[in-house]
């Protein structure tokens, strides 16, 4: 199943998914970040927006 690029949000709202280059520009902007601050933030806590924003000081 392909995305709608005409959604400007992510699908799962509760997950920071950064194989996606559209999703990781959404959400390195909502956390005010780099994208590669958010990849190791991912990597160092795992996908879930809650612990991410966390680990980001967000």
């Amino acid at each position: 199943m392909a995305d709608d690029l005409s959604k400007r949000g992510p699908q799962d709202r509760n997950r920071v998914n950064t194989s996606e280059a559209w999703e990781l520009t959404y959400w390195s902007t909502t956390f005010g970040v780099t994208k590669d601050q958010l990849i190791a933030a991912v990597k160092a806590v795992g996908p879930m927006v809650v612990d991410v924003r966390k680990k980001l000081g967000k």
